[in-house]
Formats: structure tokens, sequence, C-alpha cells
């Protein structure tokens, strides 16, 4: 933060900005922090928080900022935002300031619409900023990439995450949320935390069933597909994070990488590269979320990847690991 606003203070703050978060780590805030800080009113080194300016930016009320994100129930930033998005940079600005702009999540422009914005991004208007907030940079063209000076977001540390949840919403299980959603404070903050321990242990309880053979993966998938399959998906992809890095510390580790989903011997080794796909086809499904797939069946497909009659993914010393699902279409 004290390098922006040295940058700005300078004349050198570039005119687009990649902020690249890990997820829920505060991209969004850090968008706005920025935002203060040049359509700041009050002569200070950083965004004074009082003057219309600031206040403008909290309240999403500033006629020089515009915050562009999916529309409704689309999961798509389209080409029609950016072009009118284009349109409104290229008018003077109403206080004769900056004007800016806040793509949230920017990895959800479509391809028509990053396109679109490459051509903002190539020439921009004086005193123009837009910023792109991300959690998956690789999903953006890298002709965008190559056009804007990345920032990058590190989530803070457990002991901080949760002195800051205290601090903000009050007592809580912060530590079972966190375990839950991840090293994500920004995203724990938005949440019921009781209500995410409650899905976090169903999602456990159910994964550990799974591979056990005693659940089914279609009665499991037709009951998430119906609440809460975002927050599922995570969980998953937590669990599975999770006994990577359990493999990564303990005995259990093994480099090498093999055809087979674990080696032979009465304590198996699970193979590291099995865990990966599986945390790699967890996230092709939350991607294709955005796009008209068949959910159940994806997610079904998902979860029989975790059986030991279809090579399943268990703690160190158990099972074996499959492929990840190929989705389908309705």
């Amino acid at each position: 933060m004290a390098t922006l606003a040295a940058a700005h203070a300078a004349g050198r703050l570039p005119h687009g900005l990649l902020l690249h978060e890990a997820p829920g780590a505060g991209g969004d805030w850090l968008a706005k922090w920025i935002a203060q800080l040049v359509l700041c009113r009050g002569g200070t080194d950083g965004p004074c928080g009082s003057c219309l300016g600031c206040h403008g930016v909290v309240t999403a009320q500033h006629p020089d900022l515009v915050v562009l994100q999916p529309i409704e129930e689309s999961r798509q930033i389209r080409i029609e935002q950016v072009r009118e998005l284009s349109e409104e940079l290229a008018l003077t600005s109403h206080q004769g300031g900056y004007k800016v702009a806040i793509l949230t999540p920017a990895d959800a422009l479509n391809r028509f619409a990053a396109n679109a914005l490459l051509k903002t991004l190539e020439e921009p208007p004086q005193r123009t900023l837009l910023m792109l907030v991300v959690t998956q940079p690789s999903r953006l063209p890298a002709t965008i990439l190559s056009r804007c000076q990345r920032v990058r977001l590190r989530a803070p540390g457990r002991a901080e995450a949760v002195s800051w949840l205290e601090a903000t919403r009050g007592t809580g299980d912060w530590n079972a949320v966190l375990d839950t959603l991840g090293e994500a404070p920004m995203l724990a903050a938005e949440v019921d935390p009781a209500a995410v321990v409650q899905v976090g242990a169903e999602v456990r309880r159910a994964l550990d069933e799974v591979m056990a053979g005693t659940a089914d993966p279609v009665a499991i998938a037709e009951r998430w597909v119906r609440a809460e399959l975002p927050l599922r998906l995570r969980c998953i992809e937590n669990w599975l994070t999770e006994r990577i890095r359990g493999h990564h510390e303990g005995e259990g580790f093994f480099t090498k990488l093999r055809a087979a989903a674990h080696l032979p011997g009465a304590n198996a080794v699970l193979n590291m590269g099995q865990l990966f796909e599986l945390v790699d086809g967890v996230r092709e499904l939350k991607s294709a979320l955005e796009t008209p797939i068949n959910r159940g069946l994806a997610l079904e497909t998902l979860l029989r990847r975790f059986r030991p009659s279809g090579g399943a993914v268990a703690p160190p010393g158990k099972g074996t690991a499959g492929a990840p699902p190929s989705f389908g279409r309705r």
C-alpha cells in the first residue's frame, strides 16, 4: 500500500493494475482503497476517509468510479458491459481528476469482453485507472496480463486472520470456519460461521463415507446441487489440499509420479499426481458452473472418483486416486 501511495504521489501510478489475490484475501478491499487514494480530495498522502471523494467510493456513488461485476444471475462479465465502460471512461471526469474502474472478478470476463477491454488497456484515456481483481490470472488472455502491473495479495497468517475476524464480526469458531473455507478471512467475514462449519463437517463426513463405499454418490450429488454447491466444492478442494499437505509433511509423501494410483504394499502410498488431478477436477467443475452443464451428473462423476472401486482418494495408506471428471452437458 505504501508503494502504491508513493507511486501515485510521484505521478507514476500505472493505468492498469492486476490485483492477484489469494481467494478471500481482500482484493476488492484493496481496489476500493486505491480508488479512494486517487479520488480523495483531502490532500493527504493516502485516503483521508472523510472527504466526499472517499465517502463516494465507500458508498459506490462516486461519479468517476465504475464497478463492473457479473449482472444478476450471470457468472460472466459480458462484452456489452465492457463497451459501456469504455464509453464512460472516454468522458471527461466529473471532478477533474481520475476516472476509475474496478472489474471484479476480472477472471469472469468472457472472451469477447476481454477482447473489448484490451482496446481500452492499449489506448487508455488520460488519468484513467483500471483495476482487475482476479484469483485465477491464467483465465485472462496473455495480452491483458502483459498490459497490467501485477500486485500480489497473499492471505494473512491464521492468528492474524482470526484476530481480525473477532474484531470485525465478534466471537465465533473462526478457526473451524477457516479450516472449511481455507485461509480466506474476507470470505469468512461474509458468512454465517455456524452454517459454514456445519456444511464443512457434512462434506468431510460424506467424502469419508464415499471412500468407505457406504454412501451413494448419486444421492449425495442430487442433494448437494440443490444448496450451497460452490461452498461444498470449496470444502472438497480444501479436503484434498489437506491430504496433499499431509503427504508432504509426513512419511507418506512420495515424489515420483506413477501410472498406478498408489504404490504396491500393505501400506500403500498415494500417488501425488492423482491427488493433484482431483484438485484440478474440482476447480474445473467450479469454473464450469458458469456454463449450462448438468451439475448433478458432473458432481456425481467427481464423487465416483473417490470410491475404492473407481480409484479412490483416501488418507495416507488407504485407497487409490482417480482422474478428474469429464462434465456432461445438458
